[in-house]
C-alpha cells in the first residue's frame, strides 16, 4: 500500500499470540533477565505475584505481527494486480505504556489504528504515518499502548 491508501481511523487487527511460560523465560533470559520474568518463583516474589512477560517481549511480538500483516497485504495487492509501496524505516515511537502484566497463558491480540498521514517534508516520494498501537488480553483488557511513526512510500505521480 502507498501512503494515499491509508485513512485516518483505519484500524487493523494484526494477529494474536499465546504467551507461554517457556517463551517468557526464554525471551527474558536473553533480553530482560529480571527475576519476575525468569521463573515462577521469581514472579511470586516480585511485583506481579506471578511469572510475567517482559514488556519488551510484548513489543517484539507486535513487531513480528506487524511485519506479517504488511507481508499479507502486499501479497494480496500483488495477486489483485495492484501496486505495492514500501514501508519503513521508522523514526521512532512515543507514549509507550504497559497497562497490565502479561502472564503465561495469556492470549494477546494486537491492533494498529491510523492517527495521521502526511507527506514527508525531508524525503521526497515518502510520507509519514502515525498510528496508535494496542494489545488486549483474552478478557479484553488493554495490556499495551504506544504511538508509532513510520515512513511510507507515496504513490508515484
Amino acid at each position: 500500500m502507498h501512503l494515499e491508501d491509508y485513512a485516518v481511523g483505519d484500524k487493523a487487527e494484526l494477529g494474536s499470540h499465546l504467551f507461554t511460560a517457556e517463551d517468557i523465560i526464554r525471551f527474558a533470559s536473553k533480553y530482560d533477565p529480571q527475576p519476575f520474568h525468569l521463573s515462577e518463583e521469581g514472579g511470586r516474589a516480585g511485583p506481579f505475584k506471578r511469572l510475567a512477560a517482559s514488556g519488551w517481549h510484548t513489543c517484539a511480538v507486535w513487531m513480528r505481527l506487524l511485519l506479517g500483516f504488511h507481508t499479507r497485504l502486499a501479497r494480496e495487492r500483488v495477486a489483485a494486480g495492484l501496486p505495492v509501496g514500501r514501508v519503513g524505516p521508522s523514526p521512532g515511537f512515543s507514549d509507550l505504556s504497559w497497562k497490565r502484566p502479561v502472564y503465561a497463558g495469556d492470549q494477546i491480540t494486537y491492533f494498529t489504528e491510523v492517527l495521521e498521514t502526511r507527506p514527508s517534508a525531508s524525503r521526497p516520494g515518502w510520507g509519514v504515518l502515525r498510528a496508535r498501537n494496542s494489545a488486549v488480553n483474552q478478557d479484553g483488557a488493554e495490556v499495551l499502548e504506544f504511538t508509532s511513526v513510520v515512513l511510507v512510500e507515496r504513490r508515484p505521480a
